[in-house]
């Protein structure tokens, strides 16, 4: 349920730009401002899930869903657009530990822990696949906004089978809100990932932009410092003190920036780049998501079976081709069929690597500390997720307006056209150029900003290739074979006085 929040604007952006009159950083903002509330807000809501019920806050969480998409569906502008992917951000905030630390509180051993996560990612990426197939269908037979009314109808759904079926449970013992860490956390990271969004339109030299920056930088310092000294901290800084949880940490970041990124390009290149219907831009995240859903059995035993490790820089090495092989891709060609072997590589690869990273993290530190691990693997996790399209949008449209410049700088169009060109990018970037009907004031000026939008995507995909790489490389030589945590022993890290403090209901804790 969650998950289809997550993806349905993926084959709807194009839409969106045509409806509400967008620009790309406007785009980014629906997917960021998604991802955004996630992350800020996971670590606090799986407080409170284990202060007051798991139960009930998957069912805030679904609600905080249908309202969101309510919102979505009557906004008559983008800007209540951000407001409804917000309010669904929130609410799948909610949903994501709490539909996590349910099931791990029900499982026994760490075999059958093992099975109900990559279970649980299975499901996740099913829902990936099947949003943006079901946003197209809707929308190719009413409105987009139908798409996010079925939504609503799912939610309510979903809240009565879990109001009916789910089983209660708590960890109160020891768990309190973490309030100036929150605060800290969530605003520094939202100036920081704004000035990374308005940055390329707006100018990375521009006041609101190097403020955003500077200010945010300075509050997410300030996080540090406030988890350091307190007593209940939302993310314990002492767990990088093991090797190979900051190792795994690392690359949940890392690695999931290059999917939901390459996901991300390969929306914005179909949709408004290319302005195929919405069920051919959801062709191939059937590729990219199902994957891990089909793959959940083999995933499972896998795990049991071969190191953590190996299964971390395969996956990722997978990505990385992948991602190398859309750089290749010809704006000018509209046929799916150049997407097929990327997005099934980079499909692949991130089954193999999303509940690989868990399990590292939940094995590299010792069982009272499971819970905390688990909670910081997810939020970086997320973080890498909300970094994707952030990144991308950033590189694709700085590179697509400089390319965009440069080329119409050259042209020989007619004066009045070059002049109106000129000033619909000065106002919303080549994607608007792109974008203009035929025989209006500057669309002669078409093809030069395709080509410029094509350029700027194809060095986004590059970007993604070189962080899965990174990635790869990082678990191939920073998790050793032989290391405990790579092939799923914990590691004997002592407690400090704090951690002894806490309950052995910590470790069923995501």
């Amino acid at each position: 349920m969650a998950q289809i929040a997550n993806a349905l604007p993926a084959s709807l952006n194009g839409l969106f730009q045509q409806d509400l009159n967008t620009h790309g950083s406007q785009l980014t903002w629906i997917t960021a401002a998604f991802m955004i509330a996630v992350v800020c807000f996971e670590f606090t809501f799986g407080v409170l899930g284990d202060l007051f019920g798991r139960r009930r806050l998957i069912v805030a969480g679904t609600a905080l869903v249908a309202a969101g998409s309510t919102v979505a569906a009557l906004a008559p502008t983008v800007q209540v657009l951000w407001v409804g992917a917000a309010l669904n951000g929130l609410g799948a905030g909610a949903m994501f530990p709490g539909s996590l630390t349910a099931l791990t509180a029900v499982t026994r051993g760490m075999r059958e822990r093992a099975h109900a996560v990559a279970l649980w990612s299975g499901f996740l990426s099913a829902g990936a696949a099947v949003s943006p197939l079901l946003g197209g269908m809707f929308a190719k037979i009413g409105s987009w906004r139908g798409s996010f009314w079925v939504l609503v109808g799912l939610a309510l759904i979903s809240m009565v089978l879990t109001l009916v079926l789910a089983t209660e449970s708590k960890a109160p013992e020891g768990r309190r809100l973490d309030v100036p860490g929150q605060i800290t956390f969530a605003v520094g990271l939202v100036l920081v990932l704004y000035g990374a969004v308005e940055g390329p339109e707006s100018g990375w030299t521009t006041l609101p932009v190097m403020l955003s920056l500077t200010l945010g930088a300075c509050f997410l310092a300030g996080f540090v410092l406030v988890e350091l000294g307190a007593d209940s901290p939302i993310f314990d800084l002492k767990l990088f003190s093991n090797r190979a949880f900051t190792v795994s940490s690392v690359v949940a970041v890392i690695g999931m920036l290059a999917f939901l990124g390459s996901c991300f390009a390969t929306s914005m290149w179909l949709g408004p780049v290319q302005h195929q219907d919405p069920i051919r831009v959801a062709v191939p995240f059937l590729l990219l998501q199902g994957p891990a859903f089909l793959l959940i059995p083999v995933v499972s035993r896998l795990l049991h079976r071969v190191a953590a490790s190996w299964l971390l820089t395969s996956g990722f090495t997978l990505m990385a081709i992948g991602c190398l092989l859309c750089t290749r891709l010809d704006v000018a060609d509209p046929g799916l069929g150049a997407f097929v072997a990327p997005a099934l590589l980079i499909g692949i690869g991130f089954a193999l690597t999303v509940s690989s990273v868990t399990a590292v993290a939940l094995n590299s530190v010792p069982p009272h500390l499971a819970g905390m691990a688990s909670a910081t693997t997810n939020m970086l996790r997320d973080l890498g997720f909300a970094l994707g399209p952030v990144v991308v949008g950033a590189v694709a449209l700085s590179n697509a307006g400089s390319a965009f410049a440069t080329n119409l700088s050259g042209t020989v169009l007619p004066a009045a056209e070059t002049a109106a060109a000129r000033e619909i990018a000065a106002a919303g970037g080549p994607i608007a150029v792109n974008s203009l009907p035929p025989g209006a004031p500057g669309s002669a000026a078409h093809s030069l900003a395709l080509d410029a939008l094509g350029s700027g995507f194809s060095t986004a995909f590059l970007v993604c290739a070189a962080a899965a790489a990174v990635a790869a490389a990082l678990t191939a030589f920073g998790l050793r074979t032989g290391d405990p945590a790579a092939d799923g022993v914990p590691s004997p890290v002592p407690p400090s006085h704090s951690d002894r403090a806490k309950p052995a209901a910590d470790a069923a804790r995501p």
